[in-house]
């Protein structure tokens, strides 16, 4: 009679869930003893596990939630372990249970989500499966949040019968190390245990598809109607008119481009801009984001590197922006296209036809139409010759680091993301613009970081709950801001460059807001690691992303740190060079294939929390902009071509770095530099040119840059602000 009930339940579950398991091999891989560790989504997850997981298992559930009228019913169907996961009695009587060849569900969250992803995990869990010497089985649900059976009600959207998958993972164990004992074992068996969950989140996530296709999965998800994104037109754009807008833009794209080309995107944040990016990934075409804070010069560099014929603009830009001058030295190399001409081509007709294509887009979609491992977006870096290289990223790159943030941070469908970092940035294009965007969270775009009192005004008035920005900006902000502007504010995420001691005491004084330092690169999509609510170390960067690997390379002279060499599901496709236009370069290291050398010193703790501790690559970041040094020596070399010149960064607490050129050339001055510097951006100059007799040399004739650092410094008192 019980088998036929629990046969019943299967088909019944599987008819109005469509539950899908995968990994069953990897059940029968455990073996008898095995610990299954399970995220707990809604009240249904013991019935699921208990009607499509094999064997006779035992439950071991709360004390208190196993006593509820209505789950005594479910609990029927298995074994049931009461457990208390404080009591150290309790864990004990379940090491001993577990000993005796049996198969044990546990929660190790205790509780049911409020947030849809991971809560704590206690450290009882781990400890029980170092001591039973069980195997670790871990196994994900997804699909049960969003049933009117979750604690998620007015968080997402609920719905009666969503798919539910049951996912299976590869056994592992937790072995302490024998010279642990006591509460530093248990701690050391819950933070594995923690890590274990968490790769388990990453692993199971759907990150292998197109940002297109990304899309219209969280429009299925979160509804047609749900707001994600609006800007200073105040118009606000629901799933289906950002698809239907996508759409329309993709069709008057493909017209003017060929399949796999790179097209410029010259254009500010804004919702227009995000259309732009999504319709030309919808019709095969690679937007390739084009930094005009590096002046005419410097976008013209990008584009012959990147081969751009043609460059997408709007007139309303030009003249707000005062670019002008930009665009017209630019349409002497490329083709210039304005929006506002597009905009004139679509038809009434044309819009119907976009409106009723992003209704049945599920339908005419072909997952398989373009690879997850095409180009998404080509990012624009610093060269280390001093111009720009490209920077690939594929829709897996982007949609695996999204999964990896999620994996560690939660986020929901009711956060507002304020992004006022520019989009030819990594961290503005793919965590400030694209995140929010695909997982149901409203973004609002503006245009420019620079608005010190403005910015504060607007995360007031649009309720912001998450911001991302860099030392300089979160420190300005706070010195123009009201003591409440941030009272919405959830997380503020810092990267780019180092945060101040001074700024982190400043929010925390002035706002009680905790900023969460963060570090990545554009080559890594760009989240690399970072602190949490739950993982926290004040001073460090935080830890990797799930799925990341890392060496550490000795440095000479260096004692416990070494330089940072990264592999992993967010690893750019490759670099695109000058010197070989669009020709595309695999990221590579002296440890193999796919792997990244980031340049970076850091030191990685016994708790995996990084610190950097320098940066080997001759790169400032200036108010988190990436400013190479040799490139400003080449414009020092092109103003006065007998002189000798170098180039050095000094710490400064406003900007985070200024750049300091020591000259052979006499009497040189920084307004001569600039006259001589056509279409570079004030950016790329340095902040203060100084004259001396003889740059200091090594032996080998080489400039010795440290000692560079030790003259300027000297003669370079610090900057007051402005």
């Amino acid at each position: 009679m019980y088998h036929l009930f629990k046969q019943f339940l299967h088909w019944l579950l599987s008819f109005i869930y469509k539950v899908e398991v995968n990994g069953m091999e990897h059940y029968t891989q455990a073996g008898k003893r095995v610990l299954i560790v399970c995220n707990h989504t809604s009240f249904l997850d013991p019935l699921l596990l208990g009607v499509f997981l094999p064997d006779d298992i035992t439950f071991a559930i709360n004390t208190h939630i196993a006593q509820r009228w209505w789950l005594k019913p479910l609990l029927g169907l298995s074994k049931v372990f009461s457990l208390d996961p404080t009591h150290p009695l309790s864990l004990k009587d379940l090491i001993r249970y577990l000993q005796h060849d049996t198969k044990v569900v546990i929660f190790p969250e205790g509780r049911i989500t409020v947030t849809g992803s991971l809560m704590k995990i206690y450290d009882g869990t781990g400890m029980v499966a170092d001591k039973s010497g069980a195997m670790v089985l871990p196994v994900r649900i997804n699909g049960a949040q969003y049933t009117p059976f979750s604690k998620l009600r007015n968080i997402v959207r609920l719905r009666w019968f969503p798919q539910i998958t049951i996912d299976i993972l590869e056994p592992t164990t937790i072995h302490a190390a024998a010279n642990l004992r006591g509460k530093s074992r248990r701690k050391y068996s819950g933070h594995i245990l923690a890590d274990i969950m968490t790769e388990m989140m990453f692993a199971t996530s759907h990150y292998r598809q197109t940002i297109f296709s990304a899309l219209l999965e969280a429009r299925h998800i979160h509804g047609g109607k749900h707001t994600v994104a609006e800007d200073l037109a105040r118009k606000p754009l629901s799933y289906d008119a950002l698809i239907t807008r996508t759409i329309l833009l993709g069709k008057m794209l493909q017209k003017i481009s060929q399949p796999g080309e790179n097209v410029g995107v010259f254009l500010p944040n804004s919702t227009n801009t995000l259309c732009v990016v999504l319709g030309l990934q919808l019709v095969g075409r690679t937007p390739a984001m084009l930094n005009y804070s590096t002046g005419s010069m410097g976008m013209i560099s990008a584009c012959h590197t990147a081969k751009i014929r043609t460059v997408l603009t709007s007139r309303r830009f030009m003249d707000a922006g005062k670019l002008q001058d930009e665009a017209d030295a630019l349409s002497a190399k490329v083709k210039l296209l304005y929006l506002e001409d597009l905009a004139k081509n679509i038809s009434p007709i044309m819009k119907l036809q976009g409106f009723l294509q992003s209704k049945t887009a599920a339908y005419w979609y072909k997952q398989d139409q373009f690879s997850p491992d095409n180009p998404a977006v080509v990012l624009f870096t610093s060269g280390s010759e001093g111009t720009p290289k490209g920077v690939v990223l594929s829709h897996t790159n982007i949609l695996a680091n999204h999964k990896q943030v999620s994996a560690r941070i939660h986020f929901n469908a009711q956060d507002v993301v304020l992004n006022f970092l520019p989009m030819f940035h990594s961290f503005g294009f793919s965590v400030g613009s694209l995140l929010p965007v695909l997982n149901g969270m409203t973004t609002f775009f503006y245009p420019t970081p620079l608005h010190y009192a403005v910015i504060p005004e607007i995360a007031y008035e649009i309720n912001a709950t998450i911001l991302f920005g860099t030392n300089t900006f979160f420190a300005a902000y706070a010195k123009k801001a009201h003591a409440f502007d941030f009272y919405t504010v959830r997380y503020a995420v810092a990267g780019a460059e180092k945060l101040q001691e001074s700024t982190r005491q400043l929010w925390l004084d002035k706002f009680g807001i905790r900023i969460l330092e963060g570090y990545g690169v554009t080559e890594t999509s760009p989240a690399a690691a970072v602190n949490t609510p739950m993982d926290y170390k004040a001073g460090s960067v935080g830890r990797l992303m799930p799925a990341m690997h890392y060496h550490l390379e000795p440095v000479e002279g260096i004692e416990g740190a070494g330089r940072l060499h990264l592999a992993g599901p967010n690893i750019m496709q490759g670099y695109l060079l000058t010197d070989n236009p669009g020709v595309l370069v695999p990221p590579s290291s002296i440890f193999g294939e796919g792997w990244y050398d980031t340049g970076d010193i850091v030191s990685v703790d016994e708790d995996g929390f990084l610190s950097i501790r320098g940066r080997s690559k001759r790169f400032a970041k200036v108010s988190g902009e990436m400013v190479s040094l040799a490139a400003i020596e080449q414009i020092a070399a092109h103003a006065w071509p007998d002189a000798q010149h170098a180039a050095t960064s000094l710490p400064d607490a406003k900007k985070g770095e200024i750049v300091v050129l020591l000259t052979t050339q006499k009497q040189a001055t920084l307004k001569q530099l600039a006259d001589r510097a056509e279409g570079v951006a004030a950016i790329g100059l340095p902040r203060k040119v100084i004259s001396v007799d003889v740059l200091p040399m090594m032996a080998s004739g080489k400039i010795n840059y440290p000692e560079v650092t030790v003259l300027a410094a000297k003669n370079t008192v610090p900057i007051e602000e402005e």
